[in-house]
């Protein structure tokens, strides 16, 4: 039986389909919120999936798009990379679960061979998880703004997800209240038996000069200090937004851009949900601290010269003079780390990556 902490490090082959949109962490805008290898036999018998693009799926793309039903039933058959053995497996709660980050570390963990009765869902809409609770998940309603729900909902589970609160909340209390809010939720985990939390925090959180960096930072220090074990996954500004601007260059013809733009290391969600669920799945993350970004510093340039070569379209390169208005760099935005590929094996998904699997948008905004 193959051992379950090399498969899940195994690096995957192949590109896969991003598709979502700027998050949790960003300034005037919404931001920051493997499968084993297949024995040589089982990947000869598989026919490849691709996308709409031609590119080739990893497994764990294709996996998703057969669904979460055949995705259980192909980790099995790929050499036992479920929980095995003799001790119970973890029982695994994702806080958060119905939102953008937690729905794909759900579908992460999934595919990579946990089952579902190893899953406790807590979400305030736990009726969005109707199709894991049909699996054998548990789903429970948990609310940050009803802390007296929290306890309860993460009864019986052993690691915890704490995705960060979404400071874009409706809710006037969540910003204001951000940082006593998430410590609630560490406390009621704590009383609940929870043995590791791993939680969704922000970029370079100890010299982010970002206020979303000061909540953070705020977070992880009490993780520090409540004596339980905790991981901290410093989420990098998403690239998911990439795609929107880059047709938008496409159908200006042209981007005004700073002359010395330094770059961002752009991550994109789905791979913030593969260090999520490694992070959650395996050993040795105890009392770490990981950088998660995306593999190199990405310009608006660099997008632009990505989004001409996919569409056709010449885009003009204009570097702005002192009374055009352009977006200041990113604070922490050049934070380059290996940690992603370090704790997954895997390369991570770079600015063409996700340009080429969204070819369609940039078609589209091309116009006729």
């Amino acid at each position: 039986m193959s051992d379950p902490v090399t498969c899940l490090n195994a690096p995957l082959e192949g590109r896969y389909i991003i598709e979502h949109e700027q998050g949790e962490a960003v300034i005037g805008e919404r931001t920051t919120d493997q499968i084993a290898n297949s024995s040589a036999s089982n990947r000869q018998g598989t026919k490849t999936m691709k996308t709409r693009t031609g590119q080739p799926l990893s497994r764990r793309a294709a996996l998703r798009s057969m669904g979460v039903g055949i995705a259980l039933i192909t980790s099995v058959a790929a050499g036992g990379c479920a929980s095995q053995g003799d001790d119970p497996a973890p029982r695994i709660i994702i806080s958060g679960a119905s939102g953008q980050i937690g729905s794909r570390v759900v579908e992460e963990l999934l595919a990579r061979g946990v089952q579902p009765a190893d899953l406790i869902l807590v979400s305030r809409s736990p009726e969005r998880l109707q199709r894991y609770a049909e699996l054998g998940a548990s789903t429970r309603f948990g609310d940050f703004l009803q802390p007296e729900s929290l306890e309860a909902a993460y009864e019986g589970g052993d690691r915890m997800l704490l995705i960060s609160l979404n400071s874009s909340n409706p809710d006037p209390r969540v910003p204001a209240e951000r940082v006593e809010l998430q410590l609630t939720a560490i406390n009621a985990a704590i009383e609940a038996g929870v043995e590791h939390i791993v939680y969704t925090s922000f970029v370079d959180a100890d010299n982010n000069v970002s206020p979303i960096g000061v909540w953070h930072r705020a977070t992880e220090a009490d993780l520090r200090e409540s004596g339980i074990t905790w991981t901290a996954l410093r989420n990098q500004w998403y690239a998911d937004g990439l795609v929107n601007q880059a047709a938008r260059m496409v159908e200006n013809r042209s981007v005004v851009v700073l002359p010395d733009d330094p770059g961002t290391a752009f991550v994109t969600r789905d791979d913030c949900a593969v260090a999520a669920a490694v992070a959650l799945m395996t050993a040795g993350h105890e009392n770490r601290v990981y950088e998660i970004t995306g593999p190199a510093l990405v310009r608006v340039r660099d997008v632009a010269a990505i989004a001409s070569e996919i569409s056709g379209v010449e885009i003009e390169v204009i570097e702005a003079g002192p009374g055009d208005e352009v977006r200041a760099p990113r604070p922490s935005g050049t934070t380059l780390s290996t940690h992603f590929r370090d704790i997954t094996g895997e390369p991570g998904t770079t600015a063409r990556d996700l340009l080429e699997a969204n070819r369609d948008v940039l078609l589209e905004a091309r116009g006729g």
